[in-house]
C-alpha cells in the first residue's frame, strides 16, 4: 500500500541573519514514512526541528533539498489532503464554537445549512453538543482543544498533522483528550503524524515512534514499533510491563540527544 507521507532525504536550511553568516540547517537529509492509516509520533530534544518537518508535510515550508510524496505523488504547494492541529489555540475569538468548527467547510463553499448540520454532528462527537453557541472565552482549555479537533476532522482529511496539541493541558484533561483522539482515530484510521516532546504520550498513542537527533541538522536516529494492544486507555497502558520496557528502550536511544539539546539551549 502506498505510504501517506514519504520524506526522502529532506533538508531544510534558513538564510543567515547576517550577510556573511552561514545558513542554519534545521533538518539534514531526514528520511521517514507514515503509512496509510498509521499513527506515527515524532519525539526529540527541544528545538530539534520536529515542527519544521510537520510544516514540510503541510506544504507550508518547502524543503531546501530532498522530496516529499503524498500517497505517492510529489507535493507541490499546500498539502490539501492534510488537516493541521496547532499547538496554540487557533480559534477566532469573535466566532462561536459552531462557527469555528465549520470554518473549513465555509472556505470550501459548503452550503450554510449543510455546514451547520455537520458542525453540530462533530461537536456532538467531541462531547460539545451543549456548547455550540459559546465563544472561545467561555470555553475551558480542554473544550477549546475539542473544538480544534472537530475543526480539523470535519473536512475529512486523509492525513492529520498534530503539533503538540495537548501540551498546555493539565494531566487529567490531557489524558481524556488523548483517549478521545484514539477513539476518533480508531473509527476511520486516518494517517497521523503527531509531534510531541512527551515520550509517554508518544508511546501511548502510536503505532510507531520516531526519535530525532539534537539540532542543528536533525535527522531520525531511531524508529520503534509500538506493539501494544488496541484499543488502549492511555492511563492504564502506561502501567503495563510492556509499556515500561518500550519506554526504557526509546529513552535509552534519545537520552544523549536530549542532553545535547539541553546543553545547546543553555550555552
Amino acid at each position: 500500500m502506498t505510504a501517506a507521507l514519504e520524506f526522502d532525504a529532506i533538508s531544510v536550511s534558513f538564510p543567515a541573519r547576517e550577510r556573511k553568516g552561514a545558513a542554519y540547517t534545521a533538518v539534514d537529509r531526514a528520511t521517514l514514512t507514515v503509512g496509510a492509516g498509521e499513527f506515527v509520533s515524532v519525539v526529540g530534544p527541544t528545538g530539534c526541528g520536529k515542527s519544521t518537518l510537520l510544516n514540510v508535510a503541510a506544504g507550508l515550508l518547502a524543503p531546501s533539498a530532498g522530496s516529499l510524496r503524498v500517497f505517492g505523488q510529489a507535493l507541490a504547494g499546500l498539502n490539501r489532503q492534510a488537516g493541521y492541529m496547532f499547538q496554540s489555540d487557533a480559534l477566532l475569538p469573535w466566532k462561536s464554537a459552531l462557527e469555528n468548527v465549520t470554518l473549513g467547510l465555509k472556505f470550501r463553499g459548503t452550503p450554510p445549512a449543510e455546514a451547520a448540520e455537520l458542525g453540530r454532528y462533530w461537536l456532538n462527537k467531541v462531547g460539545l453538543a451543549h456548547a455550540a453557541d459559546r465563544y472561545p472565552h467561555q470555553l475551558s482549555g480542554g473544550m477549546k482543544k475539542r473544538v480544534a479537533l472537530a475543526q480539523t476532522l470535519i473536512v475529512d482529511p486523509k492525513i492529520v498533522l498534530m503539533d503538540e496539541p495537548f501540551s498546555a493541558l493539565d494531566v487529567q484533561t490531557r489524558q481524556l483528550m488523548e483517549n478521545e483522539l484514539l477513539a476518533l482515530w480508531q473509527a476511520d484510521r486516518k494517517s497521523v503524524l503527531f509531534i510531541t516532546h512527551d515520550l509517554e504520550e508518544a508511546i501511548s498513542l502510536s503505532d510507531r515512534v520516531v526519535v530525532l537527533s539534537a539540532g542543528p541538522g536533525t535527522r531520525p536516529i531511531g524508529d520503534f514499533a509500538i506493539d501494544l494492544p488496541r484499543p488502549r486507555d492511555v492511563a492504564e497502558i502506561r502501567l503495563t510491563p510492556a509499556f515500561l520496557q518500550l519506554h526504557e528502550r526509546i529513552w535509552h536511544a534519545m537520552r544523549e540527544e536530549v542532553l545535547k539539546g539541553y546543553a545547546q539551549t543553555n550555552a
